[in-house]
């Protein structure tokens, strides 16, 4: 932390271009000599400015309103600069003057969190993962449109109050028709992607505070049912005069004797396929999702679907 370093703000005026008798307000903010000042987009007349007090003179109403706000622009630039200093950033004129106007890192916005997100993600994760990031920011994008009516906020607004209540904008959030578009699982799935993103600004330093830290995620469980032998046996013996409904049963059948999913069967070639020391033939392949190494022994009705082909 910095303890050396000189500081003080100041206001003062310059006389406007357009009108001889108004003055034009500034803030000049000077840490160790050096200057940085900001517009306050405010006027006073000439005669009503006192350069010894730096304030309007007067007791009219007007004046009592212009020397609140030049009180809470003082007020907001001594706060900026305790900031700086509790995050041990270097303190110069210019990053006091970028965190009062917001133009610091420490301003970043949900808009900026969820481009870089998915810019250094879509060369690590898969395609469909990444279309399911895309659909998440597209949720909070109306949330805050429909909802907060805003186009974005910054990051240090996101609260816990935040994630409830875009929580109870996705569970109620209907289509066209009415109907309810999403499950709790899905509901969560969303709120899952939107914490890993908050997760990725906290590691940058861009937000303080996680507002996720008392939010839990609730998925509800399910038995996933599986085929009987009957079953799978009945879907064996159905047979299609459609060449593209044969292949597609082909395909699933040869998933349930192999367990690989459909995307790691599209991808099989006769160069994944070779003799194992047991004299048969096995599945040397990467799964997709995990980029997993697998070694899978060909049973004889798996082998009969690759000869059919």
């Amino acid at each position: 932390m910095q303890t050396n370093t000189t500081f003080s703000v100041i206001f003062y005026t310059r006389k406007s271009r357009s009108n001889a008798n108004e003055l034009n307000i500034f803030a000049r903010i000077t840490v160790n000599q050096k200057r940085s000042e900001i517009s306050l987009k405010r006027c006073t007349l000439l005669r009503e400015w006192d350069s010894n007090k730096n304030r309007a003179r007067g007791s009219s109403y007007k004046t009592k309103v212009l020397n609140t706000y030049l009180d809470q622009v003082y007020s907001h630039l001594l706060d900026c600069h305790k900031q700086l200093l509790e995050e041990a950033k270097i303190i110069t004129a210019n990053a006091v003057k970028a965190r009062y106007l917001g133009l610091d890192e420490n301003h970043k916005t949900l808009t900026e969190l969820m481009t870089y997100h998915n810019t250094n993600m879509v060369s690590i994760l898969k395609y469909g993962t990444m279309k399911n990031y895309y659909t998440t920011e597209r949720y909070l994008l109306k949330y805050l449109g429909k909802v907060s009516k805003v186009d974005d906020i910054y990051l240090k607004q996101l609260n816990y109050r935040f994630i409830c209540d875009f929580e109870q904008f996705l569970r109620a959030y209907k289509n066209p028709k009415k109907g309810l578009v999403l499950s709790n699982n899905g509901v969560m799935k969303h709120m899952e992607r939107f914490k890993k993103m908050v997760n990725l600004a906290v590691k940058l330093e861009w937000i303080q505070k996680n507002p996720f830290n008392q939010f839990q995620l609730k998925f509800d469980k399910f038995d996933r049912q599986f085929l009987t032998e009957r079953e799978l046996e009945l879907i064996e013996n159905t047979h299609y005069t459609n060449e593209r409904l044969e292949r597609v049963k082909d395909c699933f059948i040869f998933s349930c004797y192999t367990g690989l999913s459909y995307v790691d069967v599209r991808e099989l070639t006769l160069n994944h396929i070779t003799r194992g020391i047991d004299n048969n033939y096995w599945i040397f392949t990467k799964r997709e999702k995990t980029n997993e190494t697998v070694k899978i022994p060909i049973l004889p009705k798996a082998l009969a679907i690759i000869e059919k082909i």
